[in-house]
C-alpha cells in the first residue's frame, strides 16, 4: 500500500478487511425496469466515454479485462444508520445526471445513450449479506456491473463494533480522479449531518455532465484540418512516427490475460524536493517542467532517444459548476522534449514550454484528430501516461485532504484489471516526492519497471544534489 498524503493507494488484491457484517446498495427492481424502458437520448457520449466503451468491447472480444473501476473507501465512527445512508446515496445519484444514463453498443462503435427522465425514479436499496471472507468481499466489489449495463456503480459497507468502512465503486464511465472530493463531500458530510439530527446539508447546484458532452461535441464538430489545435496534434503524432507514444521498454505480450500491479518509491526526500524545485526555478521553469524533463532524461538514459514524446492527462473543467459535477473531464496534453546534448537547464525549459503550450490541446480529443486525419495510428498497446500531481499541501486540495480526510483511513484501490497498460505518476507530497507506477504484473514488465525506477531515481537525485559521484547521463551536463 502506498501513502499519498492522507490517502492510501493499493491494488484490490491487497485489501484484506477484518470480518464484519456487509451491507450493499443496488438498484431496486422498479429502477431497473425504468432503466430498461428509458428513451434514447440525443446527448452524445463524451469522447472519453466513447473511447472507454470501445475499449471495453475490444478487450471483451479478446477475452481480456479492462481496468475500469475507481474504488474509494474510508472509515466512519459508530453503527451505520442504514436509513440515513440510503437517503444520502439516493440524493447523490439523483443530483448528478451522469448516473441517469446508460449506454448500449454491440461493437463499441455505434453507441446509444438511454436516459432516465425523472431522477426520482432512481432508487438504490440496501441488502444485508452477513459476514464475508476477504476474497468474497473483493469479489463483491469487483462484481460492479460493466459499462454496458445501467447502474455500473455500487455502494457497500463493512460494519464493525465501533465503526464501519464505507466503499464507493464506480465505473470510470461516470467519473474521473476528482470524484473522491465530490463523493466524499456529499456522502460523508451529508450522512454526518443527518445522524447528528440536523437537516440535510444545502448544497450548491451541481453542474450537468450532459451539458458538457453537448458542449464538447459542438466544439469538436467545428474543428477542421486547418484548426491550429488539430495541426499541432498532427505534427506531434507525425514527428513520433505517425502514432501516439508507446512504452519505452517492453511490457510483455498484451494478448495474454493478466492482472496489474502497483509500485511506489521515493524519488526525493523533503530537502531534495526543495532543492529540485529551486533548480527548476533557477533554470526558468517550474516543478512540473522538471517532472517532464526528468522523464525525458530517464528515457534518454534507457534508450538513447534524442527526443522525448509523452502524454500527460489534465482536468478540463472550466466553470465553477464543472467542479461540483461528477463526470469524466480528462483531456490529454502532448509533451515534446529534446534531450540530446543539452544541459538540464535547456531540457527543463523546453519541457516547461511544451507543457504550457500544450495545455490548450487537452480540449481536443485525439479521437477527433483521428477522424480528421485518418492516416494517423493508435499505438500498438495502451500508451503510457506520465501524470504529475501537485503538492497536496497546496490549496484547494489541501483543504480537502487536511481538514476532511484526517483520521478516516481513506484509501483508493486499483481494480487490477490490466494487461498492457503503463501509468507513471509523480506525486509531490508534504515531505517527499514519490514515483508511482501501475503496470502489467508479468516478469518482462516488472524487469522494465525496475530499470525505469533506477533511471528516474538517478536523474532526480542528480538534479537535486548536483553532479555528486554519479556519472552524468551521456552528454548531459547539470546546472
Amino acid at each position: 500500500m502506498i501513502a499519498l498524503g492522507k490517502v492510501a493507494v493499493a491494488p484490490i488484491h491487497q485489501w484484506v478487511p477484518e470480518p464484519g457484517r456487509v451491507v450493499s446498495w443496488q438498484p431496486s427492481p422498479g429502477t431497473l425496469a425504468k432503466a430498461r424502458q428509458a428513451p434514447i437520448s440525443a446527448v452524445p457520449a463524451s469522447y472519453m466515454q466513447a473511447k472507454h466503451l470501445r475499449g471495453f468491447c475490444e478487450h471483451a472480444a479478446r477475452g481480456l479485462d479492462l481496468s475500469r473501476l475507481l474504488i474509494a473507501a474510508w472509515d466512519i465512527a459508530g453503527q451505520c444508520d442504514i436509513r440515513a445512508m440510503t437517503y444520502v446515496i439516493n440524493a447523490h445519484l439523483r443530483r448528478h445526471d451522469t448516473y441517469h444514463s446508460g449506454f448500449d453498443s454491440q461493437d463499441g462503435q455505434h453507441i446509444v445513450r438511454r436516459t432516465i427522465g425523472d431522477p426520482a425514479d432512481i432508487e438504490f436499496v440496501p441488502t444485508h449479506h452477513g459476514e464475508m471472507t476477504p476474497a468474497e468481499w473483493r469479489d463483491h466489489v469487483l462484481a460492479t456491473p460493466n459499462p454496458l449495463q445501467w447502474g455500473c456503480f455500487r455502494f457497500a459497507l463493512i460494519q464493525y463494533v465501533d465503526h464501519f468502512t464505507f466503499c464507493v465503486c464506480v465505473d470510470h464511465l461516470h467519473i474521473d480522479a476528482m470524484f473522491m472530493a465530490v463523493v466524499f463531500s456529499e456522502i460523508h458530510m451529508m450522512y454526518a449531518a443527518l445522524v447528528r439530527g440536523e437537516a440535510p446539508i444545502s448544497l450548491p447546484g451541481a453542474g450537468s455532465y450532459d451539458d458538457f458532452c453537448v458542449r464538447q461535441h459542438q466544439y469538436t464538430s467545428a474543428l477542421t484540418l486547418d484548426s491550429p489545435e488539430v495541426r499541432a496534434w498532427i505534427a506531434f503524432v507525425e514527428n513520433n512516427g505517425g502514432t501516439l507514444p508507446d512504452s519505452p521498454l517492453p511490457l510483455g505480450d498484451p494478448s495474454v490475460p493478466g492482472a496489474g500491479d502497483l509500485l511506489g518509491v521515493q524519488l526525493l526526500d523533503e530537502r531534495q524536493t526543495n532543492r529540485f524545485e529551486s533548480a527548476c526555478i533557477a533554470a526558468g521553469a517550474r516543478f512540473s517542467g522538471g517532472v517532464f524533463a526528468c522523464a525525458a532524461l530517464a528515457e534518454h538514459e534507457l534508450t538513447g532517444a534524442e527526443t522525448y514524446y509523452g502524454i500527460t492527462p489534465t482536468d478540463t473543467r472550466s466553470t465553477p459548476a464543472d467542479f461540483l459535477t461528477t463526470g469524466w473531464y480528462t483531456g490529454l496534453v502532448p509533451i515534446t522534449v529534446p534531450v540530446a546534448a543539452t544541459s538540464f537547464g535547456d531540457t527543463v525549459r523546453a519541457a516547461q514550454a511544451s507543457f504550457d503550450s500544450g495545455i490548450a490541446l487537452a480540449k481536443v480529443p485525439f479521437e477527433r484528430v483521428m477522424e480528421l486525419a485518418p492516416w494517423l495510428r493508435q499505438p500498438r498497446g495502451s500508451f503510457p501516461m506520465l501524470t504529475f500531481y501537485l503538492d497536496v499541501g497546496l490549496p484547494p486540495l489541501s483543504a480537502f485532504v487536511n481538514s476532511q480526510l484526517d483520521g478516516l483511513n481513506a484509501r483508493v484501490y486499483h481494480d487490477g484489471r490490466l494487461n498492457a497498460q503503463l501509468d507513471i505518476r509523480v506525486n509531490r507530497l508534504e515531505k517527499k516526492t514519490q514515483l508511482t507506477l501501475v503496470f502489467p504484473n508479468n516478469p518482462v514488465a516488472r524487469e522494465s519497471v525496475t530499470r525505469y525506477i533506477a533511471a528516474m531515481k538517478s536523474v532526480y537525485a542528480r538534479v537535486a544534489d548536483g553532479r555528486g559521484a554519479a556519472a552524468p547521463l551521456r552528454d548531459v551536463t547539470w546546472v
